[in-house]
C-alpha cells in the first residue's frame, strides 16, 4: 500500500475526478453535530427506475453535476449485494454530507442497469472526549460517508453513476470504474481469520507510540490477537491516523475508541493494528497486513466467541454501524 493511496479517490478514478477529490476531505468543521448526523436512505421511488435505461441515458436525462464528486472508500466487491461506501464533496474539497443519493451499475462489458440503491449517511463524529487532535486538527477530516447496498450480478468491470440531489433538483455525476471479484484473499465473513499476533502495551514497555500513531493513542492495545481469537469476541481495526491520506483513519478510530467504552461492549476486545513497520510508510506494511492480504486501509473485522468473522467493513464506517456490528457478537447478543 502506498501512502498516497486515497480511499475517497482511488486509482481507478479517471484523472479530472482524481483532481477534484485529491484532499479527499470536508474542508474543515462547516456546521455542528446535526448537520453530520446519520440519515436513512431515501425511497428508491424517488430515483429514476432502471428499467429501459443505461448509464448513459441517466447521464444525458438528468443535468450533469459538474461541481460535485461521489468517490468510492473500498475497492473490494464480490458478486451479489455489497456494502458500498463513499464520500460526496464539491470540487473545491467541501464536504456534503445531507445530499440525497442513490447509485447506478452496469457491466462494462454490456449487460442491464442495477438500481436504483439509495444510499444511507453514517456519521463519523464522536463525542469530544473521544475526539483525537488527530482528528481535530486535521480540517480535511470526514465526518460522515454515504453508504448503499450495492448488488453486482456478475464479475468484472462496472461502471457507475451517482444521482445526488442537494435540494434544488437531481445532478448526475460518474463514478470511478469499479472491478467486481477482486477479494485475492482477503477473508470474508464466516470464516476464520489469519491468527496473527498484535503488539500490545506491554510488548513496547509502554511506548504506545510504537504502536499507534493517534494522538493520543487510543485504548485498543490490551490484548494479543492470538491469544483472544477463538475465545472472546473482537473488534480488530487496521488504520493508521497518522499517516492515513484518505482522512477517515482518524475518525474511524475515534469511532471504535467510544464504542469501546460503551456498556454494550462490556467483554469485547478491541485492537487497533498499524499499518506500517516502525509507523514509517517507507518501511513498507507490517506483517499483520500482509497475512490479511490487505492493501488499504482502514479495515474492520469483527469476530464472534467462535473466531468467525461476522462483519467486515473496508473503509470508513460510522458510529451505528459499529455499534450494532458489536451488538451481535457481545456476550447475550446474537452470536
Amino acid at each position: 500500500m502506498n501512502r498516497a493511496h486515497c480511499a475517497f479517490a482511488t486509482a481507478a478514478i479517471a484523472t479530472a475526478l482524481a483532481s477534484a477529490a485529491s484532499g479527499c476531505g470536508g474542508g474543515g468543521d462547516t456546521g455542528g453535530p446535526a448537520v453530520f448526523a446519520s440519515h436513512p436512505a431515501p425511497p428508491a421511488s424517488e430515483f429514476p427506475s432502471a428499467q429501459g435505461r443505461s448509464l448513459a441515458d441517466l447521464m444525458r436525462e438528468v443535468k450533469a453535476g459538474n461541481d460535485v464528486v461521489a468517490a468510492p472508500t473500498s475497492s473490494v466487491f464480490g458478486v451479489g449485494a455489497n456494502r458500498f461506501g463513499f464520500g460526496v464533496f464539491t470540487v473545491s474539497r467541501q464536504e456534503i454530507p445531507d445530499a440525497k443519493v442513490a447509485l447506478y451499475a452496469a457491466p462494462q462489458a454490456g449487460g442491464a442497469l442495477e438500481g436504483p440503491f439509495p444510499a444511507r449517511t453514517e456519521s463519523l463524529v464522536v463525542a469530544p472526549q473521544y475526539r483525537s487532535l488527530t482528528t481535530s486538527e486535521d480540517p480535511d477530516a470526514a465526518h460522515v460517508v454515504y453508504v448503499s447496498d450495492v448488488r453486482f450480478t456478475r464479475p468484472g468491470a462496472w461502471n457507475l453513476v451517482a444521482l445526488i440531489d442537494r435540494g434544488s433538483g437531481m445532478e448526475a455525476t460518474a463514478m470511478p470504474t469499479v472491478q467486481v471479484g477482486s477479494d485475492a484473499g482477503i477473508p470474508q465473513v464466516g470464516q476464520v481469520p489469519p491468527r496473527i499476533h498484535t503488539l500490545t502495551v506491554a510488548d513496547v514497555h509502554g511506548d504506545v507510540a510504537r504502536i499507534d500513531t493517534r494522538k493520543p493513542p487510543d485504548d485498543m492495545h490490551s490484548a494479543d490477537f492470538a491469544n483472544v481469537l477463538g475465545r472472546k469476541p473482537i473488534v480488530l481495526l487496521f488504520a493508521t491516523p497518522a499517516l492515513c491520506q484518505s482522512r477517515v483513519c482518524g475518525p474511524v478510530v475515534d469511532v471504535a475508541e467510544e464504542v469501546k467504552h460503551e456498556p454494550e461492549s462490556k467483554g469485547v476486545v478491541f485492537i487497533h493494528q498499524e499499518v506500517y513497520r516502525r509507523n514509517d510508510a517507507s518501511q513498507g506494511l507490517r506483517p499483520q497486513l500482509r497475512a490479511f492480504h490487505l492493501r488499504t486501509e482502514p479495515w474492520l473485522f469483527v469476530i464472534n466467541r467462535q473466531g468467525r468473522i461476522t462483519t467486515r467493513i473496508e473503509g470508513a464506517f460510522g458510529t451505528g454501524e459499529l455499534e450494532q456490528a458489536v451488538r451481535a457478537v457481545a456476550p447475550g447478543g446474537g452470536s
